[in-house]
């Protein structure tokens, strides 16, 4: 199953930027354009690993609820 990039706009919106096969690639190239982006960007960078782009949008939607940490 490939790794797949997406950008996330502050209005939800998704755009699939890019499909690795290897984690080391898509990790490296999600830190080069988070990089990029900057303090300045808006929008956030997500790796997502899924069978195809549709269930990839899917997971990025799916609304998950907050698991406390062990400081709350």
């Amino acid at each position: 199953m490939p790794y797949f990039l997406y950008r996330i706009a502050p209005n939800r919106s998704l755009t699939c930027l890019e499909s690795f096969d290897e984690y080391r690639d898509a990790r490296s190239a999600a830190r080069s354009l988070r990089e990029e982006q900057g303090a300045t960007g808006n929008a956030v960078i997500k790796m997502v690993f899924a069978e195809q782009a549709a269930e990839a949008e899917a997971l990025l939607r799916e609304a998950r609820e907050r698991t406390p940490s062990e400081d709350d």
